[in-house]
């Protein structure tokens, strides 16, 4: 990447209006992807994200404090080089939703889970007209033609920042369906968060909490509301 340097050398970091976008300079010189593709994103505030970054860094440059800066080069060099792979394999979760597959016992996390996932599928039915199965167990049950043909399409409709931003919300709660209520505004992220660690969070009730997996979870959760933030700054 050209601007991207082992140490800082720039004095200021700026977002500015460019042909097709915004970009960020580094003093005057343009910042480019690790793939050298001029890095051009399609809101100010979006490109004002990535210049806070690189403003924020001191001496060496740390690229895992910049998960803005990474998501952008994601956009840019690996989703929209291979977009409509990308959103095939992410509507192909919809038909193995988290939300879809339930508990067979206790009847106590059965009632949890259709009591906070149902309302959800029924949601997906009315404001997607993608009405999707759900079965007690993991065995494999086909969700009908249709809903799948909408759901891809809908994915279809998202821009490679967008889809950048679905992908880290589908990969990281296993769930379309989440994923889609957080970039339709039906949930919170936090919101949507809990609603996918449903089971986690009922063995930690009767378990308690192991260390290690809070600080993995806390990882995962930080990196599912990050996504979200991205996905609201493409817009």
């Amino acid at each position: 990447m050209a601007a991207w340097t082992a140490k800082r050398f720039w004095k200021q970091a700026t977002a500015v209006a460019c042909d097709g976008g915004f970009t960020v300079r580094l003093d005057e010189r343009p910042v480019k992807t690790p793939a050298k593709t001029p890095l051009v994103v399609p809101t100010r505030a979006l490109a004002e994200a990535i210049a806070a970054e690189w403003d924020a860094q001191q001496g060496l440059v740390n690229p895992d404090s910049m998960p803005t800066t990474r998501m952008a080069n994601s956009a840019l060099d690996k989703v929209a080089p291979q977009f409509a792979e990308v959103a095939d394999m992410l509507a192909s979760y919809g038909g193995t939703d988290l939300l879809c597959y339930r508990a067979e016992a206790p009847r106590e996390l059965v009632a949890r889970q259709a009591a906070a996932w149902d309302p959800l599928l029924d949601w997906l039915a009315e404001s997607h007209d993608a009405p999707l199965r759900a079965t007690a167990g993991v065995m494999h049950i086909p969700q009908p033609e249709p809903s799948m043909a909408r759901l891809t399409a809908r994915v279809h409709g998202f821009s490679p920042f967008e889809l950048a931003a679905v992908h880290d919300l589908v990969a990281i709660s296993g769930s379309l369906v989440l994923a889609l209520a957080v970039t339709d505004g039906r949930l919170a992220p936090e919101e949507a968060w809990t609603l996918s660690r449903l089971d986690e969070s009922w063995q930690i009730e009767l378990w308690g909490e192991d260390e290690t997996a809070a600080e993995s979870e806390a990882v995962r959760r930080d990196a599912f509301l990050h996504a979200a933030r991205f996905y609201g700054l493409c817009r």
